[in-house]
């Protein structure tokens, strides 16, 4: 049978005409919901067809590519490196999108032998369904996924009875429905561990022998690159620990009675502050956290009879200047860094004042302790009841305790000059120059903590 190349041709210019219109007009909107279904359901199969067609074509380019071919390699014709490079080319799909179907098409495209017989598709019974529309590229994708180690492995037998359960379970054969992606993906699984329980596992030794994470030496404008490979198990509870930090609380959307009154002037008063962070920047300022809390932890080794303490040494001049200049100790020596990080970690960490003689040698050290103690946590925590910041629903346990007005104004760390921020948020918030984007209001009496009250008597160093 010759293909359809130019009945294909108008079926392309028909569709387009057909749907073109409806598409550009939003029309689309004036569907039913039940209607909108079943047009779901049309496109979709349109979409099986023509992934059918894209995956035989892409099979048939891989087979012409193949080295049997010589310089008639159809690659070498296009002066293409590779038949990937040629269905990029061809189609204006990315490199992953080339790959992916040349990595599925193979499984489903016959080959011919020498004597010029044809033998069957690897996955003969996934290709009868996928051209006759039933099957989808997805599902296609799952049961190759699965069965391809397999190939050469198992018999022909064991690897045609697992295809044929898993396509029967796509495509809802003996009157079944058809199932999901995930149900496919549990019951291909499922077939693999049967057929082959020791190929299918993780090869423990090879993964205990190249596992490792490498941090470089040298950073750019500020960043070091992080990279490696981790064990399964290491990575799953990454996840979970990433899941703590950045999943929205379930508990703030629950349903709850309120005064509309009051709802609405709370509403006009506090304005929803969006998070400007991006999801990679998210992560990042979660793994800050998780290694903050990981050095404070009991069980975490110390260095010199002391917790794994971030250091970061300044001069009183760099810590003063706007453009000043800071250091942190890391593997490869001090790394420069912005004073404006001194400063912020001093308003949350202890500061050693350290003066030296022109020789080099110590004359004075000096311990300022210019953090909140756990009762003014407490006492701050109760007050505030978690992070102080419009739309932020970090709870107060999980918050810093940051100093309203910089402690280097000479405020004491008191239970009326600070208040409870969430970590990454305050970091973020956190101006160039070092000073908070944030201006607090005492709830008490409408002032900023720290300012000087005269009128009634207060400490002059704090609030109410």
């Amino acid at each position: 049978m010759n293909f359809p190349l130019t009945d294909l041709r108008g079926i392309a210019d028909l569709l387009g005409d057909t749907l073109a219109p409806a598409l550009g007009s939003d029309a689309s909107r004036g569907l039913s919901h039940g209607e909108l279904v079943d047009a779901l359901g049309v496109v979709e199969q349109l979409g099986r067809i023509a992934d059918a067609a894209r995956l035989a074509l892409a099979g048939e380019v891989g087979r012409r590519a193949d080295s049997e071919f010589g310089d008639d390699r159809i690659t070498a014709q296009y002066g293409c490196g590779s038949a990937q490079e040629l269905v990029e080319r061809a189609t204006l799909v990315s490199a992953a999108t080339a790959r992916a179907r040349l990595r599925d098409a193979k499984a489903i495209t016959s080959r011919v032998t020498l004597t010029g017989q044809t033998r069957p598709a690897p996955l003969e019974h996934a290709r009868a369904a996928l051209a006759s529309g039933r099957l989808g590229a997805d599902a296609l994708t799952t049961i190759v996924d699965a069965l391809r180690p397999l190939l050469g492995r198992c018999t022909v037998d064991e690897i045609e009875a697992a295809e044929g359960e898993l396509v029967a379970a796509a495509v809802g054969d003996a009157g079944e429905p058809a199932c999901g992606i995930h149900e496919l993906k549990v019951m291909a699984t499922t077939w693999a561990l049967y057929l082959d329980p020791d190929g299918t596992l993780p090869d423990e030794e090879y993964a205990q022998r190249v596992r490792g994470i490498r941090i470089s030496r040298r950073a750019h404008r500020g960043l070091r690159r992080i990279s490696g490979d981790v064990t399964d198990d290491v990575a799953a509870q990454f996840d979970r620990l990433m899941d703590a930090h950045l999943n929205p609380r379930v508990q703030d959307r629950r349903p709850r009675f309120v005064d509309d009154e009051a709802d609405a002037r709370a509403g006009e008063a506090a304005e929803r502050v969006l998070d400007p962070r991006t999801a990679d920047q998210k992560r990042h300022d979660a793994f800050a956290s998780i290694l903050s809390a990981a050095a404070g932890a009991v069980a975490t080794p110390t260095l010199g009879g002391a917790a794994p303490t971030l250091i970061v040494t300044t001069t009183v001049e760099d810590l003063a200047d706007p453009d000043g200049v800071a250091f942190v100790e890391s593997a490869g020596g001090p790394v420069a860094i912005p004073a404006s990080f001194a400063r912020h970690a001093g308003c949350h960490g202890t500061i050693h004042r350290l003066t030296l003689a022109d020789t080099g040698a110590i004359k004075a050290l000096v311990v300022e302790d210019r953090v909140f103690n756990h009762w003014q946590r407490k006492a701050i925590g109760a007050r505030d009841g978690g992070c102080i910041i419009p739309g932020c629903t970090v709870p107060a346990a999980w918050c810093e305790v940051h100093h309203v007005v910089d402690w280097a104004r000479a405020v004491r760390p008191r239970s009326t000059t600070g208040c409870c921020c969430a970590g990454t948020i305050t970091t973020a918030s956190r101006r160039a120059d070092g000073r908070s984007a944030w201006s607090t209001v005492c709830r008490t009496c409408d002032h900023p903590p720290g300012s000087t009250r005269t009128d009634n008597g207060a400490d002059p160093t704090g609030c109410c």
